[in-house]
């Protein structure tokens, strides 16, 4: 599950910011700032995978943007997990009377329990998908396009993940709503003249 989704340019100052998951505010700025700090100090070469304060951070730089992507574990998934741990608990014990095998088998759900299995190139190729859907929605995507025009980047945004998931990648059916929304906007402004 996607955490949230950070637009930050070379400065290290954020120009869009997306949250999945609830945060103070106070929290938010602090983890801005690491996070930010942390991806920017990575040479290129360096890999584009970070475990940060129990996130996973997947970022990449296109031109003088760097797009960066947090998830964390996957609160569903560990319930899941842990409710089957509870059920496999009882009959591993019961087969194993004293030879000790049940502690190892319970120790690989409590190691999932807190894993993220989160696939990081399937991020990756995400916000490699997002940037070409800003590219094909504003031309050439920069940073004055998504400070002037926020609300549509939010839009498009919104197309795309809904509650920390991603739901649609396919570059037309995201576009097509906020294409109607700008027709819609000229019609209007052609009534009042």
């Amino acid at each position: 599950m996607i955490s949230f989704i950070l637009m930050v340019n070379k400065q290290g100052q954020t120009r869009l910011s997306s949250y999945y998951e609830w945060l103070d505010m106070q929290e938010r700025v602090a983890l801005e700032s690491e996070i930010i700090r942390k991806c920017m100090s990575r040479s290129e070469l360096q890999c584009s995978f970070v475990q940060y304060r129990g996130y996973k951070v997947i970022y990449r730089r296109y031109a003088s943007l760097f797009f960066i992507v947090g998830t964390k574990t996957d609160v569903d998934l560990r319930k899941s997990i842990a409710s089957s741990s509870a059920k496999k608990k009882p009959s591993s014990s019961s087969s194993d009377s004293g030879g000790g095998g049940g502690g190892g088998k319970q120790g690989r759900y409590d190691k999932a329990y807190v894993e993220n299995h989160e696939n990081e190139l399937g991020l990756l190729e995400f916000i490699h998908c997002l940037v070409e859907t800003m590219d094909r929605w504003a031309g050439s995507i920069c940073e004055l396009d998504i400070m002037y025009q926020l609300e549509q980047v939010h839009f498009l945004l919104d197309e795309m993940v809904m509650n920390g998931y991603v739901v649609e990648t396919n570059k037309s059916n995201i576009l097509r709503p906020i294409d109607l929304m700008d027709r819609e906007s000229k019609k209007n402004e052609g009534m009042f003249r």
